[in-house]
């Protein structure tokens, strides 16, 4: 039976969900919960995406994720991908991790985002330890939401929720309490949202937001990255190193910013096989990380071919 259709639109906000695949642990252990991080700040940079909030489980994770204008499907395929790479690697096993696809759900008012967040942050009730302070499970967001942890990987964007129920960070993170607290009570009511008051709901769930249009040609990324490297680019030639480490930053910036699928790529760069495409978007996003002539390459794309609708 053929799969239904994501529902997407460019400025969507969404719930997501990953779980593994029955008897097996998506998380083992906290190196396990400090790679997958990891790998959403990764593909945060790269696909300019921002969270929300979080919450990793042991077989399971939720995500409160603004697309921006990005794909949601190849914002999770990327992370989970290698997510599965380094577990499999790992734990020397081979085959699925994960049960299907991720689930996702688009948030489409301010009542249930608030909701939500206070869903996601107390999924560590039933856990013994954790059941009388939910703030002190280290795999959630909720801490670096009351400010009692910082965010060591510079991941999350609190204010975006937090600024519903005061400019004062103090009241703000007082309020979250408390709902916090009733949420804690009724797990199951999402006619929680309805209970939280907002300073204003007129014009902070849009306002503060933005996304970008990805929707640049081919073309003009091989022209930025002519000009940024001051080299022209050829993607056809035969293989060499050199423009193999083109090829890789090229489908970086084409899966970021472009509607090609990795498909569409790999019939333009000559037939290249999907696993191969994959190699060379790992080794972009590897070049980007730990080279110095290609840390801004993104962010000077943006600002030189990018336009951001508010």
């Amino acid at each position: 039976m053929p799969r239904t259709a994501r529902k997407k639109f460019p400025g969507a906000i969404l719930h997501v969900m990953v779980r593994s695949i029955s008897e097996v642990s998506l998380f083992r252990d906290n190196r396990d919960r400090e790679k997958y991080l990891a790998l959403i700040k990764k593909y945060k940079d790269l696909y300019m995406f921002n969270v929300y909030g979080y919450c990793l489980m042991t077989t399971h994770a939720h995500m409160i994720i603004d697309c921006c204008g990005s794909d949601i499907s190849k914002i999770m395929k990327s992370i989970n991908q290698s997510y599965v790479q380094y577990y499999n690697k790992r734990y020397g096993r081979h085959g699925h991790l994960f049960q299907d696809r991720f689930k996702s759900k688009i948030v489409d008012n301010d009542n249930y985002l608030i909701a939500l967040s206070a869903y996601i942050h107390n999924n560590p009730k039933d856990i013994k330890l954790y059941k009388n302070d939910v703030s002190k499970y280290p795999y959630s967001s909720l801490a670096i939401y009351l400010g009692v942890k910082k965010d060591h990987h510079n991941i999350l964007n609190t204010s975006f929720i937090l600024q519903h129920f005061s400019c004062d960070i103090i009241k703000s993170r007082k309020t979250y309490v408390e709902i916090m607290k009733k949420a804690y009570n009724n797990m199951n009511s999402i006619e929680l949202a309805k209970e939280v008051e907002f300073v204003s709901e007129k014009s902070e769930y849009r306002s503060a937001r933005g996304f970008i249009l990805r929707e640049t040609l081919p073309e003009d990324i091989k022209e930025f990255m002519s000009s940024y490297l001051g080299c022209d680019v050829n993607l056809h030639l035969k293989y060499s190193h050199k423009n193999n480490e083109l090829k890789s930053l090229f489908i970086v910036i084409a899966r970021s910013f472009s509607n090609l699928s990795l498909t569409d790529i790999c019939l333009m760069l000559g037939n290249i096989t999907l696993s191969n495409a994959w190699r060379l978007s790992q080794r972009g996003s590897l070049l980007i990380q730990t080279v110095p002539q290609y840390k801004n390459i993104i962010q000077d794309f943006i600002r030189q071919k990018i336009s951001v609708n508010p």
